[in-house]
């Protein structure tokens, strides 16, 4: 998700958290934990300072996204708690926990995905099923602290109930995309979503051998193929990871890649993010 969202989720977090019986120095340490904890797992952006080795791609949601990263940056974020407000209170870790958890895990949903499982796999888990700015979670936190300030609600009970949204939200939209995907699969041998700002709506991306179809589906029907592109798998692809080491890179880290060979260059580049006639994730070498 953005960075936006993320905000969004912490905030969401410390409304949701009941609060009546905190003094200052908590509920600052609280508010604190819950909004850098949301945004914590995106400190990896810095990689980009030192990286000369085109490795960003795999760093960025990398390892600091990984799973059994949640507690390490719990046990930080308390230890700042304690040095600035000076208390040792349970519940700053258990919600540096949840905030970073969430932040993790709902990256898993949109295209770009996460290392979930670093170090024991370099896998990058995608589920495709969540644009990575979704305007319905965007809705359902704004709607929340709208109702919140005219209502003068003060009650954790209204954000829990914005945080119940979410989730039904996220798991209709992935048994959507599993019930596309599996539909999908019987025609490909490879196949990955990446979800629509319009929900319920997926662009799917199979690949047979050297042919990449891209098309647009819902539950109930499938377009036709929108676009087909055909990989040259004999391209020479040494000599591009010689001359780009971003395109190396892309290659490990995209599920599905499409290779083209001219004779001024060779590229290659993630149909998932295709729009006007160019992939947002493209990499290429001059000959």
């Amino acid at each position: 998700m953005d960075s936006i969202t993320h905000t969004l989720f912490g905030l969401t977090l410390y409304a949701a958290i009941d609060k009546q019986s905190m003094e200052k120095p908590l509920l600052r340490a609280i508010g604190f934990t819950a909004v850098a904890g949301s945004l914590a797992p995106d400190i990896d952006v810095i990689s980009s300072l030192w990286d000369t080795q085109g490795l960003y791609q795999m760093w960025h949601r990398g390892i600091t996204h990984s799973i059994f990263a949640v507690p390490v940056f719990a046990v930080i974020l308390w230890l700042i708690c304690y040095l600035i407000w000076r208390t040792k209170d349970r519940r700053i870790f258990a919600v540096g926990l949840l905030a970073v958890f969430i932040h993790s895990t709902s990256d898993l949903f949109n295209a770009w995905g996460t290392g979930y499982l670093e170090p024991f796999s370099a896998v990058r888990v995608t589920f495709g099923v969540i644009p990575i700015v979704d305007f319905v979670v965007w809705a359902f936190i704004l709607g929340g602290f709208l109702i919140a300030k005219i209502k003068k609600i003060k009650s954790p009970f209204l954000f829990r109930m914005v945080g119940l949204l979410i989730v039904c939200h996220v798991a209709l939209q992935s048994v959507q995309g599993w019930l596309i995907y599996r539909d999908a699969i019987h025609q490909y041998e490879r196949v990955t979503l990446s979800a629509s700002f319009v929900p319920g709506q997926y662009a799917v991306i199979g690949q047979n051998g050297a042919i990449v179809d891209m098309y647009t589906a819902n539950v109930w029907s499938r377009s036709d193929v929108q676009m087909r592109f055909e990989s040259n798998l004999n391209a020479d692809l040494d000599y591009l990871f010689r001359n780009n080491p971003e395109a190396r890179t892309l290659y490990q880290w995209s599920p599905i890649v499409v290779i083209e060979e001219t004779p001024e260059e060779i590229r290659l580049f993630d149909p998932r993010f295709y729009r006007n006639g160019e992939s947002f994730l493209m990499e290429s070498a001059s000959k």
